[in-house]
């Protein structure tokens, strides 16, 4: 896969919030992912930007408001089927708020040690451990359907680049 000339198809987000040692899942009710464990996030509008969507998604999803929401890392998604997805992915330190079930989510708390990967997107496993150890990352992922295919993971801000933490790229 040539990353290089990539243009994605949509933009979107998610946003990771700790809050007291536990961290706020969703489980995605409809959309791309449905059934699946995820994070607050979703599609940009027209005019906005990353950030500003993971604000209004956590507050129409779960009711929250994130606090100073930080950049963890991007990802890059292709599909088989031609679908393809830039997301932004931040972390947050605590919110305003509890999270209430909406028709997109039911949130979830979770202790960051027990995180159901099994229930979440392949990915998720190599990238979100990063994104909680605070470590700048860029990941590049093929799928089919919900199969992960190829992947690759670079660490942008470190004087020396390691391998993907998978072990198989």
């Amino acid at each position: 896969m040539d990353w290089t000339n990539w243009n994605p198809q949509e933009r979107a987000n998610l946003c990771f919030i700790l809050k007291e040692n536990r961290l706020l899942l969703i489980r995605k009710l409809r959309g791309l992912g449905a059934g699946k464990m995820n994070a607050p996030g979703g599609k940009l509008e027209p005019g906005e930007t990353a950030l500003q969507s993971a604000f209004r998604e956590a507050m129409e999803e779960v009711g929250v408001v994130p606090h100073s929401p930080q950049e963890g890392g991007v990802l890059h998604f292709q599909f088989t089927d031609g679908y393809s997805l830039h997301c932004v992915v931040f972390l947050a330190h605590g919110c305003d708020g509890e999270p209430v079930e909406s028709p997109e989510a039911i949130p979830v708390w979770t202790d960051p040690g027990k995180i159901p990967f099994h229930e979440m997107w392949a990915d998720d496993a190599l990238w979100l451990p990063l994104l909680l150890q605070g470590r700048k990352f860029r990941g590049y992922f093929v799928f089919d359907g919900e199969l992960m295919l190829k992947h690759h993971i670079e660490f942008p801000n470190e004087t020396q680049l390691e391998d993907c933490p998978c072990l198989a790229c």
